[in-house]
């Protein structure tokens, strides 16, 4: 039996070990371990049962995580992303006065939409057609974008109604919490200490629990919610799929999944060392899982899925099979029944694995042409454009809309790829879609 895990994951081939494998699947839950409690509170917010949502959020990200570790075979985890649901909830229920229950049913046929494409192979086709150095600033960007979600949710970024952002204050506890582990954790990282990320993680929590500034868990075993508020839901509601308004939903769930997914898996990819000659190997599986993923988890009834950024702290642990992926998946299952342990594990505890995981991604940065302007510009506005517009696929849109208009002022439009062309105008589209119309 061992045997055929080792051959199957591969883990000899791929320089890795059972036991690291495991260790990166746990520190992949840990650091994404927070969706379980966020993701509830935002959709909370339309109206959606938290207890249901919760239980759905578990399951769906199980899924996702175990068909992208078997049937990909990558250490990538998923889950219904942030961001999105936010959209699903504030934007779509609350701002456009859209029940809960049709939303829902929009993202069921928004992930049908998207299995029929990924069986075509079109999303495949277009991941292909993204030139390297605009890959290697996705991920430089994901990097710029994790690291800054770290620096906030650790408190030593704040938001300031003069320059947007400032510097916290320190006179904050949990403030010095998130410094501690920042320290820990880069010094056990330059010690090339294995593990370090996680034993930086566990370190802050004995901190805060000792300090008083995490609160120790009331319990440790609980049951699951029930689910029946929210399953099968979205079935009962496609037929209110039937006006201009609601295809517009359907396309923005579409495309800020397909490119916030795209996007992150080819920059986890290029961490991880997977890229050969400017593509993913069995990305059609992985484009397979996230949908599959997504579709169930609309009928379950959470918000759309996807590729998980904080796989780059499992992939930075040392993860590189499908084995990290499904140690993650059976952990999401494990955490339904122990919600309140999860507790301990605070956004002061993640936030300095977040941030030294962006230092790692940044560090792709350096494959790209800066001193060539007509790929250095679209370049830097994806990653400047993916942290301060918070939105993996709003930096991607400001770097795709710019490339084949340097170019073209180079006199190299003919070295610019249809598809690309075509995103062009897609990404032109969806801005006005989303910001004017």
């Amino acid at each position: 039996m061992q045997k055929k895990l080792l051959a199957y994951f591969q883990i000899e081939e791929l320089n890795t070990t059972v036991r690291r494998e495991l260790l990166a699947g746990f520190t992949t839950f840990i650091s994404m371990a927070y969706i379980l409690f966020v993701n509830p509170s935002v959709l909370g917010a339309s109206g959606m049962d938290k207890g249901a949502v919760f239980t759905a959020t578990a399951l769906a990200s199980a899924l996702g995580c175990m068909l992208m570790g078997i049937l990909a075979k990558y250490p990538i985890a998923t889950a219904p992303a942030l961001g999105i649901n936010a959209f699903f909830a504030y934007s779509v229920c609350i701002g456009m006065k859209i029940p809960w229950q049709t939303a829902l049913a929009g993202v069921f046929v928004a992930s049908l939409i998207f299995i029929v494409i990924t069986i075509f192979k079109l999303r495949e086709m277009i991941i292909d057609a993204i030139p390297s150095d605009l890959k290697y600033a996705i991920s430089g960007g994901i990097g710029l974008f994790i690291a800054f979600l770290g620096l906030q949710d650790g408190g030593l970024i704040v938001a300031n109604k003069s320059t947007l952002v400032g510097l916290g204050s320190f006179s904050v506890g949990t403030t010095w919490l998130t410094i501690f582990g920042l320290v820990v954790t880069a010094i056990l990282m330059v010690r090339r200490v294995p593990g370090g990320i996680f034993i930086g993680m566990v370190l802050t929590t004995i901190l805060g629990l000792i300090t008083g500034l995490i609160h120790a868990p009331s319990a440790i075993v609980s049951a699951a919610p029930s689910l029946k508020p929210t399953f099968l839901v979205a079935l009962k509601h496609i037929g209110d799929i039937n006006s201009v308004q609601m295809w517009v939903v359907v396309l923005t769930f579409l495309l800020v999944t397909f490119f916030d997914t795209a996007g992150t898996l080819v920059g986890l990819a290029t961490q991880a060392g997977f890229m050969k000659d400017n593509k993913m190997p069995r990305v059609g599986k992985a484009l397979a899982s996230d949908s599959t993923a997504m579709l169930a988890g609309s009928l379950l009834g959470t918000s759309p899925v996807g590729a998980f950024v904080e796989s780059s702290a499992g992939i930075a642990v040392g993860g590189r099979s499908g084995l990290t992926a499904v140690t993650t998946g059976v952990f999401f299952l494990l955490g339904l029944f122990f919600s309140p342990l999860l507790a301990v594990v605070t956004t002061q505890v993640t936030a300095p694995a977040l941030i030294i995981v962006g230092v790692l991604m940044a560090a792709n940065l350096r494959n790209i042409k800066w001193d060539d302007l007509a790929i250095a510009i679209p370049s830097f506005l994806i990653v400047l454009g993916m942290p301060l517009t918070y939105s993996i696929s709003d930096g991607i849109a400001l770097g795709f809309i710019m490339y084949p208009l340097t170019m073209i002022a180079a006199k190299r439009g003919k070295e610019v790829s249809p598809i690309m062309y075509g995103l062009f105008f897609v990404f032109i589209g969806f801005m006005y879609i989303l910001n004017v119309g």
